[in-house]
């Protein structure tokens, strides 16, 4: 949802900057990898150091890399397989990343173990979607449902993090990441019960059609 009613807005913010950018020879790809390294470097480097508010400053300062480098490859006509292999790939780096840093300082010194374990979780539910999704997609399936997108749950954790670093009560941390890994959770079984539907689909008109056939 925030995603469709967001992307409108960000286009018309950083076209300027995507357009800048290919005029001095920047690549949409290149865009790409620098946004996902200044993603883990602020999330593995802040975030262990207990650096939660500067940490997000400076992981939202690479993190619409994602938004500038799919303006830049449309305004390309560039928007091929490879593009979206590799963006999809490295948001995944990212948002491991992210997850990591936060569940690292409240498993050291941010002593907070039920924090760090629901960042765990959220860890792995998030890898866990995208990886039904795309298995579905490999499969001939359509799997693009659920209630957790990532901006979401970036946006979530993000913001969360951030003004926790400024004194915000732990507890509103960790019951936004319950939320995020319950709607993980909600989104993984939505997908597998989105695909084990058309697979039904799929079977019974196979089965009819090789019926017709015999007939």
């Amino acid at each position: 949802m925030l995603n469709r009613h967001a992307r409108g807005f960000f286009t018309a913010l950083f076209s300027p900057l995507a357009r800048w950018l290919l005029r001095i020879g920047v690549s949409p790809d290149a865009v790409t990898i620098v946004g996902t390294l200044g993603v883990v470097a602020g999330a593995l480097v802040f975030y262990p150091l207990g650096q939660l508010w500067w940490g997000t400053l400076f992981i939202t300062a690479f993190i619409f890399s994602d938004v500038i480098d799919g303006i830049m490859a449309r305004m390309q006509e560039r928007g091929g397989r490879w593009g979206n292999f590799l963006d999809s790939t490295l948001d995944r780096v990212a948002d491991g990343a992210l997850f990591a840093g936060v569940a690292v300082w409240f498993f050291t010194g941010g002593a907070d173990a039920p924090i760090a374990i629901a960042a765990v979780l959220c860890l792995v539910l998030g890898m866990v979607v995208s990886y039904a999704r795309a298995k579905a997609e490999a499969l001939g399936f359509h799997a693009n449902v659920g209630i957790a997108e990532r901006a979401e749950r970036l946006v979530s954790v993000l913001v969360v993090t951030g003004f926790t670093g400024l004194g915000l009560p732990t507890v509103v941390l960790f019951a936004t990441l319950c939320l995020l890994a319950a709607a993980s959770l909600v989104t993984v079984v939505q997908r597998i019960v989105a695909v084990h539907r058309q697979s039904l689909e799929e079977t019974e008109g196979t089965g009819g059609t090789a019926s017709e056939q015999a007939a």
